[in-house]
């Protein structure tokens, strides 16, 4: 069975240094991944940052970057964004087929 999907994203990670990071791999999601950030203040004032938390999880790789830390998903643009939550879902088997 398949746990872990490499990816590349439609712009990249652009770190402080200029470098741009747009390969990586994201692995499969565990109920874990889903309820730790229902404990963290910043989801609980703002519960769309669950996504963040959630994807700095799964990720597990990104370009050269040693970790992918909730800053680090903060950072991105937003199409990169949009294109990781649709992979999280589709690899994930969360997308509905209507």
């Amino acid at each position: 069975m398949q746990t872990e999907f490499e990816f590349e994203l439609p712009k990249g990670y652009l770190d402080t240094d200029g470098n741009l990071h747009r390969k990586g791999s994201m692995r499969l999601s565990r109920a874990i991944d889903e309820i730790v950030p229902l404990r963290d203040p910043r989801v609980k004032s703002n519960p769309a940052y669950a996504t963040v938390i959630i994807l700095s999880r799964v990720i597990t790789h990104l370009g050269a970057l040693e970790e992918v830390s909730p800053m680090v998903v903060e950072g991105l643009f937003a199409c990169d964004l949009n294109y990781l939550q649709k992979f999280y879902r589709h690899i994930n088997e969360l997308e509905s087929d209507a």
